[in-house]
């Protein structure tokens, strides 16, 4: 099932000046158990200082500014497409994750223009489907997924799981997070192989393993250690 590696670039026209320091890529391939493909979007940048919640790696400031880019970026997608549209915005680290259903192209493009007017916004990732919108059944077991990988997450002995925001929509189930290259890796390794994941597109900011330490919640004799093989 290998499928040949591909190239993309979330759009970010608007703030080049802003990414000019984080490399942005997108690769399509990869043969997966479970038959899972994998799509990782993966940031690379330096780490920004500042206090941590709890084992959230995001500072407090920029916590607060995801808030306000999802109450603000939802409010005004409701303003430009009513009711036509089932449209979900999650914001983390200030890049924002379109999913949902439109009904054409020129809405889908219409909602990430509106979005990125957003104060704070730093890039976008448009994963709108043109298509009618999704069935209440086909929400709840979107949702089912997404808890069920949660749980995945927490149970493993090696990740902090709060460093994941898990989304899931239409089947297809989306990881965010500040992490290192090791702990992408494992998660990955744990979402695929979660019952009703069909697709898996990771929206990963990568920092170094010497970052990772500073960041720890607890020292780093205390922190979870890779699995032995």
């Amino acid at each position: 099932m290998t499928q040949p590696l591909k190239t993309r670039q979330p759009s970010r026209p608007w703030l080049a000046h802003t990414l000019s320091k984080v490399a942005m890529a997108v690769a399509i391939g990869g043969v997966l158990s479970a038959c899972v493909p994998l799509i990782p979007l993966m940031i690379g940048g330096a780490a920004i200082g500042g206090g941590l919640i709890a084992t959230d790696r995001r500072t407090s400031g920029t916590q607060l500014e995801d808030e306000g880019i999802e109450l603000r970026g939802n409010s005004r997608v409701r303003e430009v497409v009513g009711d036509r549209a089932h449209v979900n915005l999650n914001s983390y680290n200030r890049q924002v994750l379109l999913t949902g259903e439109v009904p054409s192209a020129q809405d889908k493009q219409l909602v990430e223009q509106t979005v990125a007017k957003v104060e704070n916004v730093k890039s976008i990732v448009n994963e709108l489907g043109v298509l009618g919108n999704a069935t209440l059944s086909n929400r709840s077991s979107d949702s089912l997924v997404t808890g069920k990988v949660k749980a995945a997450l927490v149970d493993a002995k090696d990740l902090y799981a709060n460093a994941f925001k898990v989304v899931t929509e239409r089947g297809t189930t989306y990881l965010l997070g500040r992490v290192s290259q090791r702990e992408g890796d494992r998660a990955t390794e744990i979402a695929r192989a979660v019952v009703g994941v069909q697709r898996l597109v990771r929206v990963l900011e990568i920092i170094s393993e010497d970052e990772l330490k500073r960041m720890l919640p607890l020292p780093s004799s205390q922190a979870p250690e890779p699995p032995k093989y």
